[in-house]
Order: C-alpha cells, then sequence, then structure tokens
C-alpha cells in the first residue's frame, strides 16, 4: 500500500496532544500546560504500521463551532476546507481523562460527522491519583468508538493506541470527502448536548466530588487579589535575579574559552588576512554572542517550569481584571508571554483571542516584551556600566536593572494598547479559561524545551551571526587605510563610512559611528548587535586584549548606554517579526504603522533617557 493513511490528533488545549505527538512519531514538538500552545498544525511519521501513516498534530478546540482562528485551522482541516491539506482519513480524539465533562462535548460533536475514529483518555494516572475510574469497554459501547487509555508524558498506554492504528493501517477506510462548515450537526441543542455527556459520567465514571484540599489552598494563594499579585512579582524577580547571579560562572567559563580560542590562533597563525578574519571577523563576532548562552538557557528554564506546572493559565486569570483596563485581557496574556521568548510565536499565538480588535491590539503590541534575542544585548551593556553590587543584603543590583527594562515594555505595552483600545468600538469577551491541574514539572518536557532553545540559538550563531559576522569583518576592513591615513583605519572602510553617514541623525541620541553601525544588522537578529560591536571593536581599537565591555565602557558615558538600552526595549523587531505580523494581519498598512511607531517610539525613548540622564549625572 503506497498511498499514505492520515491520522489527525483532535483535542482540547492542554489535553495532551502534543505528548503523544512526541511519543508516536518521535518528534520533539514543544509541550507546555496551558491553552494555545500549538497554533499551527504539525506533521511527523508513524513508523511500524506496515504502510506509510502520517500524523497531523491539529491545533486545541473546544468544538467544531469556532471562535477564534486557531480553533478554525482545526476545523477546516478535520472537514477538508483547508488550502493545501488532505482530509485526514481517521480523527484520533484525545481527551484529558481528568476533565471529561469538557473533553466529550468535542467528541459527541467529531462523532456525529460519521468519520473513523478513536477516542484517547490521556492523562490517566492524574486521574486515578484523584480516584476516578472509568469504564472503558461501557463508555465505548454508549459512544460507539474503540476507547484506549494513555499516559503519554510516560508512555504508558501507547503502545495500545499503536495497536488500534495499525487495525486502522490494516484495514484503510474509504476516502473521506470533505463537508462544509454549514454542515455541521446542529441536531441537538447544547443543553441537551451536555445532558448526554451527563449520563455517561453518571453511567461510566465514578469520581471524588472535589479537586484535592492542597490545589485549592494553592489557588487561593497564587489566585489571591493582593497574594497573586506578590507571588507573581516574586518569580519575575527571582527570574532576573538569577539570570545574571546563578549564569555568572558557566558566563565566565565560555568567556574564557573564547579568549582562550582567540589568543591560541593569535599566536600560532602568521600576521595577515586570514588570522585577521578568525581572530576578529569569526572568534569575536560569534565569541561575544555565544557567552550569554547561559543567560538564555535559565530565562528559559523559569519559563518552562512555570509553563509545565499548570500556574501560567492562573496567572492570566489573575491578570484579566488589570488588562481590561487597558482594552485587553487574559488571553493576551500568553501571546504577550510568549514573545518573551521570541515575538514570531508570541504573535502567532494571537489566533487563540477571539476579538478581532484585542488580538489586533495584541499583535501591535506583543513585540514590546523583551525577547531572548535582546538579553546578550542587555546583558553586555548592563555588566559593563551597572556595578555588581547587593541591594538589601540579597538583591543584585544589575539583575534590578534587567528586571527595570522588562518591566518598562511591560508598562508601555500597557500604554500603547489602551491608547489603541480608545480609538475603537468595546465589545465584551468575557474570559473563559481552563484550569489545569497544578503538577511537577517533568524533567524530560524541561529538557526538551532546553534542548530546543539551545539549538536554536547556537543554530543562529552558527549561520545568521556567523554571516553577519563576517560580512561585518569585510565591511570593516576594507577598503584599506590610504598611506598618510591619520584616523584609524577603520574609519575609511564601508563600514566607518556608513556610521558617519548614519551619525547626524543618531547623534541627538549620543549614539558614536560604531553604535550606529552595529543598528543595521540587529534588524537581521538582535544578538548580532553584540557580534557587530565585537567585530568593528576589535578590527579597529588598540586594545584588542580588553574585553568587549572594557571597551565600551571606556568609550561611552553612562547616558550613552542607557540611551542605547531605550533604543532596544523600543526598536522594532527583527525581519522574521515584521513578517509574521505582515502575514497574520494581512495587511501592508498594519504593517507599516507597526514597523513605524516602533522606531518612533524607540528615537523619541532614546533622547529622552539620554537628556535625563544627562541633566542628572
Amino acid at each position: 500500500m503506497n498511498t499514505p493513511i492520515r491520522f489527525a490528533l483532535v483535542g482540547n488545549p492542554n489535553c495532551g496532544k502534543t505528548s503523544l505527538f512526541n511519543r508516536l512519531t518521535g518528534a520533539r514538538a514543544k509541550v507546555a500546560n496551558y491553552p494555545g500552545v500549538t497554533v499551527e498544525r504539525r506533521a511527523g511519521e508513524i513508523a511500524g504500521l506496515g504502510r506509510r501513516a502520517e500524523l497531523v498534530d491539529l491545533p486545541g478546540t473546544y468544538s467544531l463551532h469556532v471562535t477564534s482562528p486557531d480553533e478554525q485551522v482545526a476545523r477546516d482541516i478535520i472537514l477538508g476546507q483547508f488550502v493545501g491539506e488532505a482530509v485526514p482519513d481517521v480523527l484520533v480524539a484525545v481527551v484529558d481523562a481528568t476533565n471529561l465533562r469538557l473533553g466529550l462535548r468535542l467528541v459527541l460533536e467529531l462523532k456525529a460527522l460519521q468519520r473513523p475514529m478513536l477516542l484517547v483518555l490521556n492523562q490517566m494516572d492524574a486521574a486515578r491519583q484523584r480516584g476516578i475510574t472509568i469504564d472503558d469497554a461501557g463508555l465505548a459501547r454508549a459512544i460507539g468508538l474503540p476507547v484506549v487509555e494513555s499516559v503519554a508524558i510516560q508512555r504508558g498506554g501507547v503502545d495500545e493506541v499503536l495497536a488500534e492504528l495499525q487495525r486502522f493501517a490494516s484495514a484503510p477506510p474509504s476516502p473521506a470527502t470533505p463537508m462544509r462548515s454549514d454542515q455541521l450537526a446542529r441536531e441537538e441543542s447544547v443543553e441537551a448536548l451536555y445532558s448526554r455527556i451527563e449520563n455517561l459520567l453518571r453511567d461510566f465514571v465514578t469520581q471524588p466530588a472535589s479537586a484535592p484540599a492542597w490545589q485549592d489552598t494553592l489557588d487561593s494563594i497564587v489566585m489571591h487579589p493582593l497574594l497573586g499579585w506578590l507571588v507573581l512579582l516574586s518569580v519575575l524577580l527571582l527570574t532576573f535575579q538569577a539570570v545574571f547571579a546563578w549564569a555568572a560562572p558557566l558566563v565566565d567559563v565560555i568567556d574564557a574559552g573564547v579568549t582562550l580560542a582567540g589568543d591560541w590562533l593569535g599566536s600560532h597563525l602568521p600576521a595577515g588576512i586570514l588570522k585577521d578574519f578568525l581572530v576578529n571577523g569569526v572568534i569575536a563576532g560569534t565569541g561575544g554572542v555565544l557567552v550569554f548562552l547561559p543567560q538564555i538557557i535559565f530565562l528559559f528554564l523559569f519559563i518552562l517550569v512555570l509553563e509545565d506546572s499548570g500556574y501560567l493559565p492562573r496567572a492570566a486569570f489573575l491578570l484579566d481584571r488589570p488588562m481590561r483596563a487597558v482594552g485587553l485581557s487574559g488571553r493576551s496574556f500568553i501571546p504577550m508571554l510568549s514573545s518573551f521568548a521570541c515575538a514570531v510565536p508570541g504573535v502567532m499565538a494571537t489566533r487563540t483571542i477571539q476579538d478581532p480588535r484585542e488580538r489586533f491590539i495584541t499583535i501591535m503590541t506583543a513585540p514590546l516584551m523583551t525577547c531572548s534575542a535582546r538579553l546578550p544585548v542587555y546583558a553586555l551593556i548592563i555588566a559593563a556600566f551597572i556595578p555588581r553590587r547587593t541591594i538589601l543584603g540579597f538583591l543584585n543590583l544589575q539583575g534590578l536593572t534587567l528586571f527595570a527594562l522588562y518591566i518598562a515594555g511591560i508598562v508601555s505595552a500597557a500604554v500603547v494598547a489602551f491608547m489603541l483600545r480608545r480609538r475603537a468600538a468595546r465589545e465584551e469577551f468575557p474570559l473563559l479559561l481552563e484550569l489545569p491541574s497544578y503538577r511537577w514539572p517533568m524533567p524530560y518536557h524541561v529538557y526538551l524545551g532546553l534542548r530546543e532553545r539551545t539549538m536554536i540559538f547556537v543554530y543562529r550563531v552558527g549561520t545568521i551571526i556567523l554571516a553577519l559576522s563576517v560580512l561585518l569583518w569585510f565591511l570593516a576592513s576594507y577598503p584599506a587605510a590610504p598611506v598618510d591615513a591619520t584616523r584609524a583605519a577603520i574609519e575609511y572602510s564601508y563600514a566607518g563610512q556608513l556610521g558617519h553617514w548614519m551619525q547626524p541623525l543618531f547623534g541627538p541620541l549620543g549614539f558614536n559611528w560604531q553604535m550606529c553601525i552595529a543598528l543595521i544588522p540587529a534588524m537581521a537578529a538582535r544578538e548580532v548587535a553584540v557580534s557587530a560591536l565585537a567585530t568593528v571593536y576589535a578590527v579597529g581599537g588598540e586594545q584588542l586584549d580588553a574585553t568587549l565591555g572594557t571597551l565600551l565602557a571606556t568609550d561611552w558615558s553612562l547616558p550613552v548606554a542607557l540611551a542605547y538600552l531605550a533604543w532596544f526595549v523600543y526598536a522594532p523587531q527583527c525581519i522574521s517579526t515584521i513578517a509574521v505580523v505582515r502575514r497574520e494581519t494581512n495587511s501592508l498598512a498594519a504593517t507599516a504603522f507597526f514597523t513605524g511607531y516602533l522606531f518612533a517610539l524607540a528615537y523619541a525613548a532614546a533622547w529622552l533617557v539620554y537628556r535625563i540622564a544627562l541633566w542628572l549625572l
């Protein structure tokens, strides 16, 4: 059988679909314990079924009668209305066994399509811990579907799932035909549907009357109007303290390794273009960024632990009221949190937002969250200009500075959202969000997430940053200075000429021509600003044995450094972010507004910070 059979994983957000997808395909898709993590379909091959089999992981949805763009993607693929996607041959409905009441609504709607289907009761380990027992055979007879149990995060029950998929693959169903959305069955009201669900739960499920007491106690703290904010701010402050304090030893090790590699090459290669290229181009450019890898790992470690523990949806509820004051809601919290990692998935995660106007505002403001690509720039300048001083016996001044930069982005996003929302008519969409159970973060999930982010960062260092570093080295080295040169050789180069050409525009901000050069490649990737500065100062500086931070501290004043930080808080994101904004809004005007207002905001903020700092200092 050469024709592949297509299986589609369907289920509510946070039911464990992606965990099951990873187990069945061996893929390494992201796993998180909050709704909205899968905003695009994922596909992988299932081995061992005797024929080619493709598994598609669809975005989470609560119903086929959709209310958000990501749910519409799932529905359109199921119905065969998604352009470029064939109709799935078999639907694999994944339901959280601890919350059957919510999951069975989608199962019954899918059953009405009369398509080949398998029901997987996932997270059975958590269900048993709560004292929930399910009569699988009785439930299968009542619904008319095969039912299997699984614990996808521990591979439990995955063999049973594979056995059922093997049965479908051995006797493939007839090809499914596309349906229109208006053909969806509306044979019964929502009340009648939930009445059927209650009957199924009464007949085939035994469960305790309430959740464990410790979960309610913990909720009373983390969702308390006052205590909840103290917990949230404490978690954020701890995260940024760890970025500097805990990562410092690892940063020093990598920094020493980069310096050793540069010194070794410099001492073993003869003077000439090759030595200059490797030491000042490759080592100075990529090594200057690579040293910040430990800080990025610690930042993502905290984010992944919060995701996997079940805390983030509660933070969304906690933030719903203050976010509504600026025209958003708790739904915008997840996209904005994702933007702390990277603005691209943050913008894409806005597909979970029902209100079109709120989605637009979130797209416009989410990139103001400080993405991980800015962290190397922040870390470099903070380490160079902010002393390693302890405040109140335990607070690191550098960590507090980083915390202030993140808060500046958050407050600015709130102000921009408020101004944009004032121009639109208000339409209330009450926040309805599933609160998953608390659980200990799975080390395997955290490891996968950290490995994924580490590989992405290292890949960028080895490709984009390396290529731009080499280009910058060439621009900073050629053409050579004339024989009668009276200035540094780099000022006669293409890079020097470009920097001097830009300086009149950025002179009011205090930026010198070297700083202007770094702004251009930073549009490709924020981290490249560090490698650009490293390359420019390595090629043109006389203190080649000094660290980049030492050179900056000598060449820049504190007001200039603070203005440069302010620029990177607000300046438009990398070109990838601008491209995804264009794709998600499908509007050139919106993309131009996005890019223009961030440039204006960055310039105004840098000018203001520079002038205030000059006045104070």
